[in-house]
């Protein structure tokens, strides 16, 4: 006969088991819904994967009411400072529902412009907004990123912080007003002989209290509120960049002059940029970055920049693996590259991961176009790149390499760590080069990390100096593929050529 203690502890070791057995229930039921998550898009072909970003990714709507900024005394002198007008304009849109905040025929001085939800900022044809060279006028410090690293720091030119239904439209022009004498010489000298206007001795971003104290702080986790920088660090501001944004749409405009990345979407989803024109020669001028984001559609944009034209990013180091947001869905489509450091690029702040990358129906072509297709790590960075996927190219010249692929990607001294990259499936469809420079393929890997799946289909290359130069990398097929009037055959299974 039990007693009524053990009846007790009897029953409570009953349904101690009958809990325990629905947690493990539950749990499992979770796992396999995220692994069949995390496995969606291998189930998928990549064309449906690219058919679905095209379809989902939506225009955002805008109410069709219109605040004209000459109403809140805004002056297209190119003397008078805007700013103020600009904030009136932008926030009695936002509190009546939202709609278009136009900016007439003119030239406008202002400070940085901060979107809020439902505005569509409209420049119409002679409308040119001329950004302040004074950093006092980036104050206050927004949450901000530099280089794959956040930080309070200057605020953007044009900036969004956690905004929906947002825009920059028209045939205007947005001017950063960058050059030799303010914004770029913080870049300090660098490896290729570029100055832009710095002087040995004057303070730039490479000091030791600048970037490699963020950097570090990177490392170390330290909390963003944390990592204030502006005044005497000398980190140049983005110039566009939507933050934790959704429905984002970039339209029509040319930018130029860029004090540093051009247009970086950061941690936001639905973003379209389509028919921009970028040119800007400065240092770190990258014409579009990517980072964090989902569903991003680049089209019918001109990109003609002092570094890549496009180049898709996911965090620098810890800090990317702590975020650990891939960059995902993103489309390149009817795009023009003509000078940059590469055409398309991946990385090299790519930590949390990049995958479903399409580059389709785009031209390159430049004698100071570096690489059409680019994708650089090593092992501080880490991550992982699946799928790019690049189809009806057409290439005139580039100076290195028609797709360069590199594990060993190193500047800002020692650059290798614990943290192992992998790189995988990258395909080149239908796709034309006149002049591919030194080769076709440049791709080097690591001993315990093979590069592995890259297949060319279509390709005919006239002339490269070489074909290739592999190191550690595997599974690379050829379908029809020409390079220097030589059909290729599939022998390069090979780690080492």
């Amino acid at each position: 006969m039990k007693t009524q203690l053990q009846k007790r502890f009897f029953n409570k070791n009953i349904i101690s088991c009958y809990l325990l057995g629905i947690l493990l229930i539950i749990n499992s039921c979770v796992e396999k819904k995220e692994k069949k998550e995390e496995n969606i898009n291998s189930d998928l072909k990549y064309s449906d994967i690219y058919l679905n970003i095209l379809k989902n990714t939506k225009v955002p709507k805008f109410k069709d009411t219109t605040y004209n900024v000459l109403d809140f005394e805004a002056i297209g002198d190119n003397k008078t400072i805007c700013t103020k007008a600009f904030e009136k304009a932008i926030k009695t849109c936002t509190e009546n529902g939202g709609g278009i905040v136009l900016v007439p025929k003119g030239k406008y001085l202002t400070g940085p412009i901060h979107l809020e939800n439902n505005v569509n900022l409209h420049l119409e044809d002679g409308a040119e907004i001329l950004f302040s060279t004074n950093p006092d006028d980036y104050y206050p410090l927004v949450h901000t990123s530099f280089e794959g690293i956040e930080l309070m720091n200057y605020s953007p030119l044009i900036y969004a912080y956690k905004k929906n239904n947002i825009a920059i439209t028209g045939n205007g022009i947005l001017n950063g007003q960058a050059n030799e004498t303010n914004w770029w010489p913080w870049k300090g000298s660098t490896s290729e002989g570029h100055f832009y206007g710095y002087k040995d001795g004057q303070p730039s971003q490479k000091d030791s209290l600048n970037l490699p104290t963020l950097m570090d702080m990177g490392q170390n986790g330290s909390p963003v509120e944390k990592r204030i920088f502006g005044k005497n660090h000398f980190l140049r501001p983005n110039f566009l960049e939507p933050f934790e944004c959704t429905n984002v749409l970039i339209k029509d405009v040319k930018i130029i002059n860029a004090p540093f990345w051009i247009i970086h979407p950061i941690k936001s989803n639905n973003v379209i940029i389509d028919g921009v024109t970028v040119e800007s020669h400065g240092p770190n001028n990258d014409g579009c970055d990517p980072e964090y984001s989902k569903n991003v559609i680049i089209k019918n944009c001109t990109f003609n920049t002092g570094d890549d034209c496009i180049a898709i990013k996911a965090g620098r180091d810890a800090e990317g693996r702590r975020v650990a947001i891939k960059s995902e869905n993103i489309v390149v489509l009817n795009c023009k590259m003509i000078d940059g450091h590469g055409g398309v690029v991946i990385g090299s702040e790519m930590s949390a991961g990049v995958r479903n990358v399409f580059v389709q129906d785009c031209t390159m072509d430049s004698p100071n176009l570096e690489r059409a297709i680019r994708i650089k790590t090593n092992t501080r960075r880490g991550g992982t790149v699946e799928g790019v996927y690049v189809k009806n190219l057409k290439v005139g010249q580039v100076k290195e390499a028609v797709l360069k692929i590199n594990m060993h990607y190193g500047i800002y001294g020692n650059q290798t760590g614990d943290f192992i990259p992998e790189i995988r499936n990258i395909i080149l469809e239908n796709v034309t080069v006149n002049n591919g420079g030194e080769y076709a393929i440049l791709a080097n890997g690591l001993e315990n990390s093979i590069i592995k799946n890259i297949l060319f289909k279509n390709v005919k290359i006239d002339t490269v100096r070489e074909a290739f130069s592999l190191e550690n990398v595997n599974d690379v097929k050829f379908i029809d593929t020409y390079i220097n009037n030589k059909k290729m055959t599939n022998n390069l299974n090979q780690t080492k050529l």
